[in-house]
């Protein structure tokens, strides 16, 4: 017994030295920035960056070359700043961005044709039919995206069925985006002051049957394409797009939309249109 315990003991020790002499031989001296530049970022660790977490992204940044294509959608511009004066680089800033959800289909808009019994999950709903009413490209409203976001930025509107964006708590981490299997989930340009044109649907049906289908369905008529001035609305597939970085944010595609597809977003009340004066004549 005793001889056991001491031969257990010997190799144990072997064993112990070993790794020892191993993980001395392997040792990789980690750069010290990594562990500064963890500790300039917000440690939200949601993936937005393209890295898994803090720390990778950490890294990626002290081992890049420059700062091109490296940004915290948590931190922004500021955050990216200290990162850059850690480094001794210059910081490349980006536009902010928010989601947009590209679905107008509303319950009074886009009634129910069936009923839904299965689990309460997007994806699972998504990979067994088309949804409950008769757009299948429309979402399902069932709040895959809500429960993906990590910053509580994403709700339900019992109301609408549909997601709604808080303006001021999304990070455009890109998680609801990821989450949404309709795809109606866009990262966009947040735009000066806020305001934001952009097409809310993605319908890609021929007009009659969408509009069949939703109330407020894109119909592909290109009036918004032909009223556009700046080449910033492109169709394609029965569907209107809206180029982010074209759009000068003119408004005219929204008052020539006939559906009311093409929403506007923290822009001021419009002036209301002067009634033209009626001469009467004079007896």
């Amino acid at each position: 017994m005793i001889v056991t315990i001491l031969f257990l003991a010997i190799v144990g020790a072997l064993a112990a030295l070993l790794l020892f002499v191993v993980s001395k031989k392997f040792h990789v001296e980690e750069d010290a920035r990594i562990e500064l530049v963890n500790e300039a970022l917000p440690g939200a660790n949601c993936g937005g960056c393209g890295y898994p977490g803090c720390s990778g992204f950490a890294r990626a940044c002290v081992e890049a070359e420059s700062m091109e294509g490296l940004f915290c959608t948590v931190g922004g511009n500021d955050t990216m700043l200290k990162v850059a004066d850690i480094l001794g680089r210059t910081a490349v800033e980006a536009e902010p961005q928010l989601a947009v959800v590209r679905c107008n289909g509303t319950c009074d808009a886009r009634p129910k044709v069936n009923q839904y019994d299965g689990a309460s999950s997007c994806a699972i709903a998504a990979a067994t039919y088309g949804g409950e009413t008769g757009c299948t490209f429309g979402c399902l409203g069932l709040g895959d995206c809500t429960l993906a976001c990590g910053f509580d930025a994403i709700k339900m509107n019992p109301l609408t069925g549909l997601p709604e964006v808080d303006e001021e708590r999304c990070t455009a981490c890109g998680a609801c985006v990821k989450a949404c299997p309709k795809m109606i989930i866009e990262l966009r340009k947040k735009g000066p002051k806020g305001r934001r044109v952009f097409v809310s649907c993605v319908n890609k049906e021929k007009g009659g049957v969408a509009k069949k289908a939703c109330d407020n369905a894109c119909i592909g008529c290109s009036k918004c394409f032909k009223e556009c001035k700046f080449e910033a609305i492109t169709i394609a597939n029965n569907l209107a797009y809206i180029d982010p970085n074209k759009c000068r944010l003119c408004r005219k595609c929204v008052e020539a939309c006939p559906t009311g597809a093409i929403h506007e977003v923290n822009f001021p009340p419009r002036k209301p249109k002067a009634e033209p004066v009626v001469e009467t004549a004079e007896a």
